[in-house]
This record gives structure tokens, C-alpha cells and sequence, in this order.
């Protein structure tokens, strides 16, 4: 099936300024040498490497008032929410390369204030094992890659729960949580409380990706914006060991090819992000390689010509 994108910006951001472990930062490079822009150009799509954004390197400290790192993932933030929404307003797809999930919250932002210029719909897909809808109040870490969400629905620092201007950056209801199979005790009141629309690991056992993709894609229409926020934790780390935070039971890789197949169907994708990914702990790049491999479904590879 023939599908036709947009020109694509390749945006890196390395840093691990809100995660507990170090190496993130080294994401955008493994996927580069995994060779994500020559895939992407070989599909015949207009593929630009804007290079690395800069920003200040990771102190290495423990939290304070409950967040670590506050002021540099403040100034992270900053900088992809500014690069996403230039990419955008220039009619071009931004994928951004993490680095670890916190810059989720930059880049939605960004994502959502250009649908609000432009009169879009927003849908958000999560695919994560984890909710990152942890507050300061509720988190164990201090980690801010584990607050995004919270913060893009107006819970958290005013620094960034304001980083666009307007608060919330969303609603919880344009989100679609699909893998998630760990969630804090404090941060599962939340979750529930906000209403989250969360697709579990044990609900995907039960009903199947198929069933769970149609219901979280349910009501995109040309009128949407679909972003994509891709960890690759969501994966079982049986296939994609190169994270820091590895959760069992995760989707196989030929569920995970499912799902990126359904939102290549969809054809609403318009902005990516690639989060988490850590060679430092990887094997030979093999995480940088599937996840390469599955970006290429988001871009309509698929087994066979399908109608």
C-alpha cells in the first residue's frame, strides 16, 4: 500500500538529566549508527538530521523538594519544546531522539500548542510500561522521567507544568497509555483519579492487541494529530534489554510490530518521539536495531501489500 509522509526532522536530544540511571544520553547516536535516517530514507521519504540539541549535563544529584535535576530539565524541556514547534510550523514531521522520557513533556507541549494553532484534535499514544504520572508527593526517585504526564496535565513544578504558557498542556482525555505494566502505589490514585485511559498488560492478555489498538486509535480522523511517544521500555526486555528501566512482560515483538502497523494505518501519525533507549546497557545495539526496525512499521513496512 502506497502511503505518502511528510519530510521528516531528525531532532537529537541527549541527555539522562531526568532518569535514575546514566546513558540515555548516548540514545540519539546508537540510533543514528543503527541507521534510522538511511531506513527512513530508503522508503522514500525527505529526511533531515538537525543534529543534537545542546543543554546542560547531568549534575548527578539527589532530589531536592522532591524532584532531581529541576532547573536542567527545565532548560531540556525548553529546548525540544522550541525545535518540535519550529519543525512543525515548517510542515515537517519532528522525531525526536532521546534521551530519557522526561522531554516527552517539551515535546508534547510543543505537539499541543501547534494543534491549538492550527484547530487539530490531539491524540497522544504512550507507549510505555510505565504511567509517569508520578508527583513529588507520590514518587520514590525524585526522577522527573517518571512525572511527564502528570506534569503535561497540570500536575507538578509550575516550571513545567507552564513550559508552554497555557496549563494544563492537555487533557488527560487525548491520552492512550498502551503497555503499561508497573505504576507506582501513590501513583496509581492518580492515574485513576485523572481518568486516565490506560490499555495494561494484563487488559492486552485479555482482549488482545488488535482489540486494544482499535479502541485506543478510536475516533482519529483527518482532523487529528496523532503523536506518538515511543519508550522502548515498552518492550519486553527479552527483546529490547537496552534501557535502564526494564519491566518483564512486555509486548513481543510481534505485538509491538502490530501496534505500529495499526497507527501506520491510521495514517495520522505527525510527530514521533524515541525515548529511553541506553546502549549503555544494551547488546552490540541490538535495542537501537528493533527499535529502528519498528519505526519502519510506523512508516508502513509491513509483511505484505495489504488494501
Amino acid at each position: 500500500m502506497s502511503r505518502s509522509f511528510p519530510p521528516v526532522s531528525l531532532i537529537g536530544a541527549p541527555t539522562d538529566i531526568g532518569a535514575g540511571h546514566l546513558g540515555a544520553r548516548l540514545g540519539p547516536e546508537a540510533l543514528r549508527i543503527a541507521g534510522l535516517h538511511h531506513a527512513l530514507a530508503a522508503r522514500g521519504i525527505d529526511v533531515v538530521d538537525r543534529g543534537n540539541l545542546d543543554g546542560p549535563r547531568n549534575p548527578w544529584q539527589p532530589p531536592t523538594d522532591g524532584y532531581r535535576h529541576l532547573p536542567e530539565v527545565v532548560e531540556w524541556n525548553r529546548a525540544v519544546m522550541d525545535a518540535v514547534l519550529a519543525e512543525l510550523r515548517g510542515g515537517r514531521m519532528p522525531i525526536l531522539l532521546g534521551g530519557d522520557h522526561c522531554l516527552g513533556l517539551g515535546s508534547i507541549t510543543a505537539v499541543a500548542r501547534y494543534c491549538r494553532e492550527t484547530n487539530k484534535k490531539l491524540r497522544v499514544l504512550w507507549l510505555d510500561a510505565h504511567a509517569d504520572f508520578n508527583t513529588s508527593d507520590v514518587t520514590p526517585s525524585g526522577n522527573v522521567h517518571g512525572m511527564p504526564v502528570a506534569c503535561l496535565c497540570g500536575l507538578g513544578p509550575r516550571e513545567l507544568t507552564h513550559l508552554g504558557g497555557a496549563a494544563p498542556a492537555i487533557d488527560p482525555e487525548v491520552i492512550r497509555q498502551i503497555g503499561i505494566r508497573s505504576v507506582d502505589e501513590g501513583e496509581k490514585r492518580l492515574v485513576k483519579e485523572h481518568g486516565l485511559d490506560v490499555y495494561d498488560m494484563r487488559y492486552i492478555d485479555e482482549v488482545g492487541m488488535k482489540r486494544a489498538m482499535e479502541e485506543a486509535l478510536d475516533g482519529v480522523d483527518e482532523d487529528t494529530h496523532l503523536h506518538v511517544s515511543f519508550d522502548v521500555d515498552f518492550l519486553d526486555p527479552a527483546i529490547a534489554p537496552g534501557v535502564g528501566t526494564t519491566v518483564p512482560g512486555g509486548p513481543s515483538y510481534r505485538e509491538a510490530q502490530l501496534v505500529m502497523e495499526m497507527i501506520a494505518d491510521s495514517g495520522r501519525m505527525a510527530s514521533l518521539d524515541i525515548m529511553e533507549l541506553n546502549p549503555v546497557l544494551d547488546t552490540r545495539n541490538l535495542t537501537a536495531e528493533v527499535a529502528v526496525d519498528l519505526v519502519e512499521s510506523l512508516f508502513g513496512k509491513s509483511t505484505l501489500m495489504r488494501d
